[in-house]
């Protein structure tokens, strides 16, 4: 029997045997294009990823420096602890964030120990050792202060500070001064904190007139004039200072280390505004009321009954007597 195949059906046939022949070599136009490789999933273990991140989280520019550290472990089960150190100018700031094991999630927020003191990071980091400081010995609160002689709020915290605390807590409180000047807009204030621990090295008792007297002359004071109101105060009648020995010590900036060693601690506890203080840990930015400050002394005082993990009876440390550990 013969068969009959079309012109059109042999054609067809001809067509598709071409089409897979050029399909089946490598090159040609027909050939199939190899499957796109999966992007790269983003990771804020990548230092480069967590950085763009973190700039747009809080709009920090190109003048912004932005170092990202290598990951450490976390206070709690699966996460890294990784610290981003911020800076621009003398202006610093340190973020810590908790990223997951497979780095899609971020935390940012404070870890607290329910067996221990909230405020005890900043406990740990603030040093009382050879500073000014009134109010008893072993108190059950401390206070620390950073303030800067040309501030007008630290002034008027001052005053507010030394017309009240010691009458009002005659034994409960111990207070602590130390110097965190900004240089950038208080041009004489790195001067006077260095004066102030000339003050305090030649006569412990005497930093406290001296406080008391710059902050009440801060407006007579002025960039151009500052060492001669200074030379000017410790030579006048009464003063409890050896002029000669203060002069001295004020033109060699032989204190200039103590006061930059209390910047540091400032920059360490990230402190951006002054005045800036510390009760038991807790801490307290801008020039707060005196009702405010009571307020936290007084929960502190009977809290510290029971808890006793804050003041200076939660010390362990014995000192040599000296002048300075007064």
């Amino acid at each position: 029997m013969r068969v009959f195949v079309s012109r059109t059906a042999i054609a067809l046939l001809i067509g598709a045997a071409f089409l897979l022949m050029a399909q089946s070599k490598p090159g040609t136009a027909g050939a199939k294009k190899a499957a796109p490789a999966a992007a790269k999933a983003k990771t804020a273990l990548d230092k480069a990823t967590l950085e763009a991140y973190v700039r747009h989280l809080f709009l920090w520019g190109p003048p912004v420096k932005i170092e990202v550290r290598d990951p450490k472990p976390a206070p709690f089960p699966g996460f890294s602890a990784v610290l981003v150190h911020a800076s621009a100018g003398d202006a610093v700031q340190d973020e810590v964030f908790y990223v997951s094991r497979d780095g899609q999630k971020i935390v940012r927020g404070q870890v607290y120990d329910i067996k221990d003191n909230p405020f005890r990071a900043d406990l740990d980091k603030l040093k009382t050792e050879f500073q000014p400081s009134l109010g008893t010995p072993g108190a059950p609160v401390v206070l620390v202060m950073f303030s800067d002689f040309q501030c007008p709020f630290c002034k008027e915290e001052a005053k507010m500070i030394r017309q009240n605390l010691l009458s009002a807590y005659p034994k409960e409180v111990r207070l602590y001064f130390k110097d965190f000047p900004l240089e950038q807009i208080h041009p004489w204030a790195k001067t006077a904190a260095i004066a102030g621990r000339c003050i305090f090295r030649q006569n412990p008792t005497a930093f406290w007139a001296f406080y008391d007297w710059i902050f009440e002359h801060q407006s007579e004071i002025t960039p151009e004039n500052v060492k001669a109101k200074l030379v000017e105060y410790v030579s006048g009648k009464g003063a409890p200072i050896e002029p000669l020995q203060f002069a001295q010590c004020l033109n060699t900036s032989a204190t200039v280390a103590e006061v930059d060693k209390n910047a540091a601690e400032a920059r360490l506890l990230q402190i951006n505004s002054i005045p800036t203080l510390f009760v038991n840990g807790r801490r307290l930015v801008g020039n707060h009321g005196w009702s405010a400050i009571r307020q936290a002394i007084d929960w502190e005082i009977d809290y510290q009954k029971t808890a006793q993990n804050a003041g200076e009876q939660a010390c362990c440390e014995l000192k040599i007597p000296s002048p300075l550990n007064r």
